[in-house]
């Protein structure tokens, strides 16, 4: 039988919120894929890492694989290695320029690390250059086109 069937009360939420939870207790940590609609870019970010002491990560703009790659790199190396720190340039495979953001506000996007964690959390974007080695605090970023919203204040350390 079914979770759905022997738990009819739990609403939908509440069963992804309990495969999730699953998730981060085999593996440490999972990646939550959002997509985009409309106007809105796709993102996505890690659950479980602030249960290592880490923040989450967070990525926006790409489609979900390419996501979840970049984030599953990222934080293979913040497991071993520790976090990127807010202004730090970083190269991961496929992406060769990256620089790590804090987000101002992550509980206003990271809701399943709010349910797992509460609203205290912390989270750093990884952001990454256009094919051009442009960031898109740059007007000429993807030739003006934008598409990687920036969820926090650029670190000029």
């Amino acid at each position: 039988m079914c979770r759905m069937c022997e738990e009819p009360e739990r609403t939908a939420g509440q069963q992804y919120l309990s495969e999730v939870l699953e998730r981060v207790r085999e593996y440490g940590w999972c990646v939550q894929g959002v997509l985009g609609t409309g106007n809105r870019p796709p993102w996505a970010y890690t659950l479980g890492l602030l249960g290592h002491g880490l923040p989450e990560l967070v990525v926006t703009g790409l489609a979900p694989h390419p996501a979840a790659a970049l984030l599953t790199e990222a934080a293979e190396r913040a497991l071993t290695g520790g976090p990127p720190e807010p202004g730090e340039r970083l190269a991961l495979r496929g992406h060769p320029a990256l620089e790590a953001v804090a987000l101002a506000a992550p509980a206003a996007h990271l809701h399943f690390a709010v349910a797992l964690y509460g609203p205290e959390i912390h989270a750093i974007q990884l952001v990454y250059a256009d094919s051009a080695g442009v960031f898109p605090w740059s007007p000429d970023y993807r030739a003006g086109q934008g598409g990687q919203p920036v969820l926090g204040e650029r670190h000029h350390g």
